[in-house]
Order: C-alpha cells, then structure tokens, then sequence
C-alpha cells in the first residue's frame, strides 16, 4: 500500500531526525521543500530562476510555484510507493495546492509533531552544531565527554545567533498561529495522527512507527 506521509511540526520538534530515520529503514524518499528550492536554484531551471528573483528580495515563493516544484518531485519514480513530505503544507492554501496534486482517493496520513512550547524553547536554547560537519548536538540532553566539542569530528560546537529564548518563543508563537489552522483542517478530514514527541528520539521513533502502520 502507498504511504503518504506529511510531517507537520515546530521547529525543534524533532520531525528532521525522524524523517530521516524513517526513510533509511523504509526507503520512502524524504521530499523537503527547502532542499527542492535550493536544488531548482542552484540548477538554473526556469522555476527556479522564478523562485530566486523572489527569494532574493525577501520574498515568499508564491504557492503556485512551490506546488509545481513539489508535483514535479512526487512525479519522479522513487515516489511511487509513498513518500515523506516534509515543511509543505504550511498554510491552508498550500493544503489545498496539494490536493490538487495528488491522485483522487489518495490517503494522507499528516503526522503531528505535538510538543510543549517549554520544551521546544528548552531544546532549542540547549542546541549546538558543529560548522564542521554538520552535527547537531543538545548539551543537555545527550551524554557528551566535552560539551564544547564536535562528539563526531572535534571541531568547537557553535550556537546559531537566533537560537536564544526570546527569538524562540517568538518564532513559535508565528508557527503555531499559522499552522492552527492547517492541523484543524486536516483533523476535520481525519487524515490528523497527533504523535506525542516528547521523549528521547528512539521513543519517538517507535511511536511514529505504530501511528503510519
């Protein structure tokens, strides 16, 4: 059976992580908008020449553009059994873009990251990376030997200037705001599975597994 799968969170929810666990174990393609832009951009194609001239000035890429970019992905071979959709939708109108997208009769599971603002602020003001190679370390949380080293490569751990409490709830409060309504949309619809993502990542990850069965 198709999987579709939309992971709808906060920042720091941990949906990433989960992603890409679920997509190495399942070899279901992880589809992220981001990543789609950026590759259109660094390209050169047509959209994605369209989409720079936006992004450069500030801009939101309009819905329309995204929702073409995205189709032309979940085209593409390794998404014909399922997929993982991940930052998209964002709004009602990016819901709605994505119905159109898909097949009728298509069976969406849209995966709820649900977590305290406390406790993304926490994980948040507690997360360092590593501009090295990339990890992402939360000095709390995990067990570290130096909390100011790369446990991977050694290099200093840094944290991003915005990762502070005030930037945080801020950010929050903008996400939730936009996204109420998108969760109520698909709640109504019955495609909403509100996972509980508090706890360490293997914890969570089991819970996601027993919610897409």
């Amino acid at each position: 059976m198709k999987k579709e799968l939309v992971f709808v969170g906060p920042p720091a929810s941990g949906k990433g992580t989960q992603t890409e666990k679920l997509a190495a174990e399942t070899g279901l393609p992880h589809v992220d908008t981001g990543s789609l832009l950026r590759s259109a951009i660094k390209s050169g194609s047509e959209m994605g020449k369209i989409a720079n001239s936006f992004i450069e000035k500030g801009n939101l890429v309009p819905t329309e553009l995204v929702a073409k970019i995205i189709q032309e992905r979940l085209a593409q071979k390794d998404c014909e059994k399922g997929f993982i959709l991940d930052g998209y939708p964002r709004s009602l109108e990016q819901a709605e873009a994505l119905d159109s997208i898909l097949e009728k009769g298509s069976k969406l599971k849209v995966i709820y990251f649900d977590i305290p603002i406390d406790n993304l602020v926490e994980r948040i003001v507690n997360r360092r990376s590593c501009p090295k190679c990339g990890a992402i370390f939360n000095i709390k949380t995990m067990k570290m030997k130096d909390i100011n080293k790369c446990q991977a490569c050694g290099a200093d751990l840094v944290q991003r200037a915005d990762d502070t409490e005030e930037i945080a709830k801020a950010r929050f409060d903008t996400y939730f705001k936009q996204t109420a309504p998108l969760v109520d949309f698909y709640e109504k619809r019955g495609e909403l599975i509100r996972l509980d993502a508090q706890g360490s990542i293997d914890e969570v990850y089991t819970k996601l597994k027993e919610a897409i069965k």
